[in-house]
């Protein structure tokens, strides 16, 4: 019979100073739908979190939370992977190469 694995619980650590989060991108808020490109659950719905770049080495990601029906998942994901709903089905460019900004 092997025993449960306890963790121990820990400080919640602040963020590296040379990541930087937002919770806007590219016309996206917080909470709005998203669709990925690329090797993820079928049949999984997508709701943006948040875009994090690292200022040491350049490199960019796309947070998004959901999953299968009834799951909340946290992911990250390359920008290119990112597409307005619908847009991966009708060919459109990926949220990083086409901004959904707001009409002003």
């Amino acid at each position: 019979m092997t025993r449960p694995v306890r963790r121990a619980k820990g400080k919640v650590q602040a963020r590296p100073e040379h990541l930087q989060r937002s919770e806007e991108w590219n016309g996206l808020r917080r909470g709005d739908p998203v669709e990925i490109e690329g090797p993820v659950l079928r049949s999984a719905a997508w709701r943006f979190l948040g875009f994090v770049r690292n200022d040491r080495n350049g490199a960019e990601s796309v947070e998004v939370i959901g999953g299968r029906p009834g799951e909340d998942r946290v992911r990250s994901f390359l920008p290119e992977q990112v597409f307005p709903v619908g847009g991966r089905k009708t060919g459109r460019a990926s949220l990083a190469d086409a901004p959904q900004l707001p009409l002003g």
